[in-house]
């Protein structure tokens, strides 16, 4: 198998540098709807996630599209996830070497080495799930989307991230950046 590279280090001084990655799972009184979810370590922004009503490969392999969609990945990004079947198959490790991602995998058995992701569920079940009855899944799915887009990453502050929220935090960060830049075009060479 792979590696625990992140090795529990939660801490990321950069966009981009640590993508993490799980599944949870919501009733609904069709059955089961899963999601799964790709965060950025970084800001703790969710940026890619799927949901359906099975629990395969290619559930999580939308997710992972979605999350190189909104953010392009950079040569050397850890992406971290269980040691689930979806994670390891051959098509989603394929998919991360075509970016030039590196694996990284928990332990076998070993919820704390991805406790910023299974952190995220915890979080979306208790403010939202659980205070839900959903009929069907396509409810669901509505609910879900909207907590994530106009909630969770524009809204929700995390302590981990100076009590702000993953939008605001990664734009603080830019603004930093481009200060920093701003100062050293000004000093003499």
């Amino acid at each position: 198998m792979f590696p625990n590279l992140l090795n529990q280090e939660f801490q990321v001084n950069k966009p981009g540098a640590v993508w993490v990655s799980d599944i949870t799972y919501v009733w609904t009184n069709e059955g089961w709807l899963y999601l799964a979810t790709v965060m950025d370590l970084f800001s703790r922004r969710i940026i890619g996630w799927e949901m359906s009503k099975r629990m395969t490969k290619d559930l999580t392999i939308t997710a992972l599209q979605r999350a190189i969609n909104q953010q392009e990945p950079q040569e050397g990004l850890i992406h971290h996830s269980d040691r689930g079947s979806q994670y390891a198959a051959n098509e989603y490790q394929a998919i991360l070497r075509s970016y030039k991602m590196t694996t990284s995998m928990s332990r076998k058995g070993n919820c704390y080495d991805n406790v910023c992701i299974e952190s995220f569920h915890s979080v979306i079940k208790k403010e939202l799930i659980f205070h839900q009855k959903y009929r069907t899944r396509k409810e669901a799915k509505r609910s879900i989307f909207a907590y994530i887009m106009t909630f969770y990453n524009y809204k929700r502050i995390d302590s981990s991230i100076g009590y702000l929220s993953p939008i605001a935090y990664e734009k603080k960060y830019a603004q930093r950046m481009n200060e920093t830049n701003r100062f050293e075009v000004l000093l003499p060479h």
